[in-house]
């Protein structure tokens, strides 16, 4: 469910009840909400276009929602740790209060480490660390597939053909993301050529690129949220008996939970390019700048070009998504979890290869910087 989907990411934090249970994940739904309002409220818009000055706005108010919904995600987790036995007597309202105050400053201290990272570091804070929190939960995932490997359910040989065959899928599924994340589609553009007094300007081809995985790994983190949902509130009322046949339905190794989980992906992987991708004003922009479509008139034939591209980019972004979050699933419900030790499968493998992609790109652009020789040297 979304705890277990939580827990992972806050590198077993949740699980193990500590200060920092709650981890980013405050920050990074605040982040999502403010992206998503600033398509919908025209104040926000307008500070996201104000430059550096509204960006820094903006952020204010991301930590003002990453508060509030930390306050409401400690209560929720304390009710929650209270239900399971975690403490040794009914808590009074102050010791309530002190419990949420620690969790979330618990979470206020990552989001001030995160953007610390931001400004005297290299790469995206949040990405940082969740890339630590998964990779610190290495170790247990290792040791899944030596007990796998000595399990007495099958025989030595069989345990060990397991292992490594659950070893050879990470490696492939990695290789695939590698692929995939760095693959995209090249729009040829060709600018006019004009004379500015003695000069002339222009006359380059140049390309628009739009990568295949655009969306990234929001879509995985929508569907999972999403359909996850009834499943956790069932878990909240376990004597209702009707919550109890939903919970069941939408467990993780249900093919119903399988099949809206992967339609989720493919339909959030279009909702996020709609909001995140404009082709009027990429269409505009290129217009503006004297810039055509080698074939394709400009105005709202370059719009509807640049449209139909994006669409079939967008769905193969899906089913790529829909591959690398639903085998993991697909392989331990036919199998039964036999195949749990797979090391790290969809939204989790995507963040670890993606962020580390990231900060090589990031780290090479730095030594270029710092190394670059002039014509003369």
């Amino acid at each position: 469910g979304i705890l277990e989907y939580m827990d992972f990411l806050a590198g077993g934090a949740l699980s193990q009840a500590t200060l920092f249970a709650l981890s980013v994940n405050p920050y990074i739904t605040a982040s999502i909400v403010i992206q998503l309002l600033t398509i919908a409220i025209p104040a926000l818009e307008r500070l996201s276009k104000n430059g550096e000055e509204g960006r820094k706005k903006i952020n204010v108010i991301t930590r003002y929602v990453t508060i509030g919904l930390a306050l409401i995600t400690s209560y929720g987790y304390m009710k929650l740790l209270n239900s399971y036995g975690y403490f040794t007597h009914s808590l009074t309202w102050f010791e309530q209060i002190v419990v949420v105050a620690c969790y979330c400053a618990g979470a206020s201290l990552v989001m001030w480490l995160a953007e610390k990272i931001n400004e005297v570091g290299i790469g995206n804070g949040i990405s940082m660390i969740l890339f630590a929190n998964i990779i610190s939960r290495g170790p247990d995932l290792i040791m899944s597939i030596w007990e796998m490997v000595l399990s007495d359910s099958y025989h030595l040989v069989v345990g060990i053909l397991l292992g490594i065959l659950s070893i050879a899928i990470t490696l492939a599924i990695v290789v695939l993301v590698v692929l995939v994340t760095n693959s995209e589609r090249k729009i040829p553009i060709q600018y006019a050529k004009r004379v500015v007094g003695r000069k002339m300007y222009g006359g380059q081809n140049t390309s628009l690129p739009i990568k295949i995985n655009m969306s990234g790994v929001m879509p995985i983190i929508f569907a999972g949220s999403i359909v996850s949902i009834p499943a956790t509130v069932a878990s909240f009322f376990p004597k209702v008996k009707w919550l109890a046949s939903i919970a069941e339905n939408f467990s993780y190794d249900s093919w119903f939970y399988i099949v809206i989980y992967l339609i989720l992906i493919v339909a959030f992987s279009y909702f996020y390019i709609m909001i995140s991708f404009n082709p009027v004003e990429v269409a505009n922009n290129i217009k503006n700048n004297g810039g055509a479509i080698p074939g394709v008139r400009t105005g709202k034939p370059t719009v509807d070009f640049i449209t139909k591209i994006l669409n079939r980019i967008t769905m193969i972004g899906g089913i790529f998504l829909c591959f690398i979050a639903g085998f993991p699933m697909i392989i331990n419900a036919v199998f039964g979890g036999s195949f749990s030790g797979i090391a790290f499968g969809g939204s989790s493998l995507l963040i670890v290869v993606g962020v580390a992609l990231e900060t090589v790109r990031d780290l090479e652009a730095q030594i270029t910087l710092r190394n670059y020789k002039g014509f003369l040297d």
